[in-house]
């Protein structure tokens, strides 16, 4: 049985609880629990959330509503990111546990495939293979799970490299995964092969959000650092790209259908946006956005098929639609409080969005 609840145009800032202190408190809690190898069970009742318009849009996003659906798991997951699965169930990061999660939205079914010991996963997406690929900051390796299979398989960091925290990944143009790792380090899985290599970052710690582009070029990201960097997919070396805003914390960076790079910014709250086809580059190169509200903190990024950007706000507790054409936002906010949005990905027709501080699982369907 579905719910539908109406939203207010814009709400103030919400006080954001601190992740790491509710995971602490969540693992006490869930010490004596035990979470078998695969785990499968049902959600509670999804409910459907209208949207609510902001910055001057009256009515724009009232086509599309949000639904949502508990996590019904033995213990908490930590979802983190998230990723269409190639079977129309979704997959998730399940930091916390150490799994890979997959949902059935046509059933509100859960299950959890373990990763092995030790595992934390971040990061996930689909690849050219159809199977998913995860960072796993836990195992120091990139994780490949074969699908339907479901078999793990890990391809680990050489050995030796130092701790590299391990965020997020994305497929090149040749079908190689690149990734980050906040440590400072970036690399590449080369899938023929099987060869993993690891090279240190421009300036040190921050490699978070990483992308491809519709032409096959890899762009990523630094949080410490505040810039975004190209990387040359022959030798590995990366080409740092200076915003014009400085300390903004670039979290996650996403491409358009052109091939320009959208980051969420942290610090500074804003979506901006890098051209590289501007010739000169520099300032000129960049637009710059404020999400709407009081005090936004940008945290995720994600351009769908009909090049609307979407981005996720800590600070009011929602997502935003941007639309590049009219330079407006529409906003979903969430009803349940500190959603922590931390990761955005979709299909055509569908954007999902992970609430890690909630343990919720919800979708925006925009056809």
């Amino acid at each position: 049985m579905k719910s539908t609840i109406p939203t207010p145009v814009m709400r103030a800032a919400v006080s954001r609880r601190d992740w790491l202190g509710e995971v602490a408190g969540a693992a006490a809690m869930a010490a004596a629990a035990a979470v078998p190898l695969s785990w499968l069970g049902a959600a509670g009742p999804a409910f459907a959330q209208p949207a609510g318009a902001a910055a001057g849009t009256p009515g724009a996003a009232r086509a599309a509503a949000m639904t949502s659906w508990a996590l019904k798991t033995p213990s908490r997951t930590g979802i983190h990111d998230v990723a269409p699965a190639s079977d129309r169930g979704v997959w998730f990061t399940a930091q916390r546990s150490g799994h890979l999660g997959w949902f059935d939205p046509r059933t509100g079914a859960t299950e959890l495939i373990a990763l092995g010991s030790g595992s934390s996963p971040h990061g996930v997406i689909q690849g050219p293979d159809k199977a998913a690929w995860i960072t796993d900051s836990g195992l120091q390796a990139i994780v490949r799970v074969s699908w339907p299979q479901r078999e793990v398989k890990l391809h680990r960091l050489p050995e030796g490299t130092p701790y590299a925290n391990l965020n997020t990944c994305a497929f090149d143009g040749d079908g190689d995964l690149w990734f980050t790792g906040q440590s400072g380090y970036v690399g590449r899985v080369a899938v023929k092969t099987g060869q993993v290599t690891v090279q240190e970052s421009p300036r040190g710690r921050g490699p978070y959000g990483i992308c491809a582009t519709p032409q096959g070029d890899v762009w990523w990201c630094s949080l410490a650092g505040s810039y975004i960097a190209r990387i040359d997919r022959r030798t590995g070396q990366s080409a740092v790209v200076e915003p014009p805003t400085p300390r903004q914390g670039a979290r996650r960076v996403w491409s358009d259908s052109a091939g320009r790079i959208w980051v969420s910014e942290w610090n500074s709250g804003q979506l901006s946006m890098h051209d590289p086809r501007v010739r000169g580059g520099g300032a000129t190169s960049w637009k710059q956005w404020k999400l709407p509200g009081e005090n936004p903190r940008c945290y995720a990024v994600y351009v769908d098929e009909r090049d609307k950007v979407w981005a996720s706000d800590f600070g009011a507790n929602s997502v935003v639609r941007f639309d590049i054409a009219s330079e407006k936002f529409d906003s979903w906010v969430f009803p349940r409080e500190a959603a922590g949005i931390r990761q955005i990905l979709g299909r055509p027709g569908e954007v999902w969005l992970p609430e890690s501080g909630t343990e919720h699982i919800s979708v925006i369907r925009t056809a």
